[in-house]
């Protein structure tokens, strides 16, 4: 006998179920259902997004890297694979929110101008591309409906109608955090490949400052490190000069 029928004009057509003799899965339910849901809920990521990075910030505490400055690189990487084996890690130390300045002069101590700044560009620009990925598969969909505030919503505005300019002002403006434009270009809708390459050339100016008195530190007196010092400290000193003329906009009304 037949599992199931059906009839219509008197003809009766068996179920697929009946057909084949193969029982049809039945849709996922139960406890495990609801556990899969609740792990997969745009909260849980979220807080799964906040406890891999105060792990990360936490390893950074804990292991103190910034001892490499102090005993050396590991003497079996020279040369490039030492550039690049810490282009690596300031990638990560940037996750962890190590501040760049500080590792930007350690690049230029260990690897010298011209390496050194290589070594620093590839590393912020993977840093950078880490913090985007967590943020939007972590934390766009839930930190979205967040953004109700005229500010939030500006800024997130501004960075998916215009995300490589905003973001390349951004980078060469010493005032905004890194972090923070990572994240916020994550929970925006700009795209990946445009926060990068917005990323790799708004960092260039400020990023070769640093690398270049990082590797002149041991002559402070060289009209190379005076220069760094300069590019390093102008741009900070016209971008207070900036939000303090333009306080009165940023009050709110």
């Amino acid at each position: 006998m037949l599992d199931a029928t059906t009839r219509s004009g008197g003809t009766a057509t068996a179920s697929p179920r009946a057909a084949t003799g193969t029982p049809v899965p039945a849709a996922p339910t139960g406890i495990s259902a609801r556990a899969t849901r609740i792990l997969l809920s745009p909260w849980s990521r979220l807080s799964l997004l906040v406890l891999l990075l105060a792990s990360a910030a936490s390893a950074v505490l804990l292991l103190q890297p910034q001892k490499l400055l102090v005993h050396g690189w590991p003497p079996q990487l020279g040369g490039t694979a030492a550039a690049l084996a810490y282009a690596v890690a300031y990638g990560l130390c940037t996750v962890a929110f190590v501040p760049r300045p500080l590792l930007n002069l350690a690049a230029g101590a260990l690897f010298g101008s011209t390496l050194g700044l290589g070594s620093a560009l590839a590393g912020t620009v993977l840093g950078a591309g880490i913090a985007f990925c967590l943020g939007r598969f972590l934390g766009q969909e839930a930190l979205r409906p967040l953004l109700r505030g005229k500010w939030l919503r500006a800024a997130d505005g501004q960075l998916s109608r215009h995300g490589f300019r905003s973001m390349l002002a951004a980078r060469l403006f010493p005032g905004v955090p890194f972090a923070a434009a990572n994240y916020c270009a994550a929970v925006s809708r700009m795209g990946l490949l445009p926060f990068l390459l917005a990323t790799a050339l708004g960092s260039i100016p400020n990023t070769a400052a640093y690398v270049v008195a990082g590797a002149r530190a041991a002559t402070p007196t060289s009209p190379a490190f005076l220069i760094a010092l300069a590019c390093i400290a102008l741009p900070a000193l016209a971008g207070a000069a900036l939000a303090w003329r333009k306080r009165n906009r940023l009050r709110p009304r």
